[in-house]
């Protein structure tokens, strides 16, 4: 069973490595985001990026770092299937995965301005932004000292692979076909944790 996790910034094309993942290669697909919705939705309060975090930041706070990666890949190993767990923002998060064989993580990027583009023609409900909220959401989640905060910089430091997605999703869809293809021939190498880019 391999395991990826995949963390990137905001519109960076985390979802469109998921779905290729998904439906052309029969991984699994466990989401942090929908479980913080059902989360949110059970205490009653406001889908939006702001209560995503702080809802995010008390589970973590109350049960450990990596609690919500926890219990998604709980429910991946029931599946007995290779498996994407998306989004990771954590470090704790990261060092979790590893210790549980076959983990890779995928760090996405790409132009700001382009990936508010794209967040926009998606129109999810915590899209809905402006430039100014979408570059400062990202500034408070680019870097904490908190173990139980977001800390996407350094996440993507710990990544076994950086995409950088400023092309076609077919170029996008190439990238992580080749890193599928890395990840066959790591699996035979003694350790499979190394910072390898794309």
């Amino acid at each position: 069973m391999i395991i990826i996790g995949i963390t990137g910034t905001l519109g960076s094309g985390k979802g469109t490595i998921v779905d290729y993942l998904v439906n052309k290669k029969g991984f699994g697909h466990y989401s942090v985001r929908a479980f913080l919705i059902k989360e949110i939705e059970s205490r009653g309060l406001p889908v939006n990026r702001d209560t995503m975090t702080s809802v995010a930041n008390d589970l973590r706070a109350k049960n450990s770092p990596s609690y919500v990666t926890d219990k998604l890949y709980e429910q991946a190993i029931k599946d007995k299937k290779n498996c994407i767990i998306e989004s990771i923002r954590t470090p704790g998060e990261i060092d979790s995965l590893k210790k549980k064989g076959n983990f890779y993580l995928f760090a996405v990027d790409a132009n700001p301005s382009k990936r508010f583009e794209r967040i926009k023609l998606r129109k999810s409900e915590t899209d809905n932004i402006s430039f100014d909220t979408f570059v400062a959401n990202e500034k408070r989640e680019m870097t904490s000292t908190d173990p139980n905060k977001q800390n996407l910089q350094k996440c993507r430091e710990m990544a076994n692979f950086v995409f950088i997605n400023d092309g076609s999703i077919k170029d996008l869809h190439f990238q992580t076909e080749k890193v599928l293809n890395k990840i066959g021939n790591l699996r035979h190498e003694v350790s499979p944790y190394g910072k390898l880019e794309t």
